[in-house]
């Protein structure tokens, strides 16, 4: 089976990734732990509250298929795959994730955003949306500086929420720190970008609220 669980940026979607992985492993199921561009910059699925696990980097030309025949002809059996970031895949890995479950009866679990910054669904988002047998919002509720429930990441420089740009790639730099380049370096001479959870009216108005900085949001440096 194929699953999806998706929510805005804080919600604990590592989290629960990891939690998954605990409560199948201690049944005694082997899996594999996959991530496209964690938040640290390294192979690993990182949770913000601390918790982090070894991984394996899914790139750009990876076969996903091809990461499991390696392990079963190292002999190691795979059970579920954990995918977290799962945004940042190509349509046609999650194509490949789809066949593991079909096929091989393995359990995929996928953790990601669904939008980008512009509310624009992620290619790999859209493609598990139309593929996943199941689709399961993260319920950790994230908030707008307002109080109402919040959904879209905005991206922000120099007080003003950008609608332009590059699409997303994410990497954690500290404790409530993120940074946002296709690279993973920011250029010698870049902004100070954020990322700040938004309403769906304070996203479409650009209102960041009156202690917009303030509030442990997303920056790069």
């Amino acid at each position: 089976m194929l699953r999806f669980c998706y929510g805005p940026m804080d919600c604990g979607k590592s989290t629960l990734a990891l939690q998954i992985d605990h409560n199948h492993a201690r049944q005694g199921r082997r899996g594999l732990l996959l991530v496209r561009h964690d938040r640290s910059g390294e192979p690993q699925i990182s949770s913000r509250i601390g918790i982090t696990r070894q991984a394996l980097e899914v790139h750009a030309g990876t076969d996903v298929r091809k990461l499991i025949r390696e392990q079963w002809i190292a002999g190691r059996h795979v059970d579920y795959l954990i995918v977290d970031e799962a945004q940042f895949l190509s349509p046609a890995q999650v194509e490949q994730l789809a066949e593991l479950a079909d096929e091989v009866q393995i359990d995929v679990y996928c953790f990601g955003i669904a939008t980008d910054f512009q509310s624009h669904l992620f290619p790999g988002a859209r493609r598990l949306f139309e593929l996943a047998d199941e689709l399961q919002p993260v319920q950790v509720e994230v908030l707008c500086w307002c109080g109402a429930p919040g959904r879209f990441n905005a991206r922000v420089s120099d007080g003003e929420v950008l609608r332009e740009g590059d699409t997303v790639v994410v990497a954690d730099t500290g404790p409530g720190v993120f940074e946002s380049t296709t690279s993973l370096q920011p250029e010698a001479n870049s902004t100070t970008l954020r990322y700040q959870v938004l309403c769906r009216r304070h996203y479409r108005l650009g209102d960041l609220g009156p202690a917009a900085g303030k509030r442990g949001q997303l920056r790069l440096t």
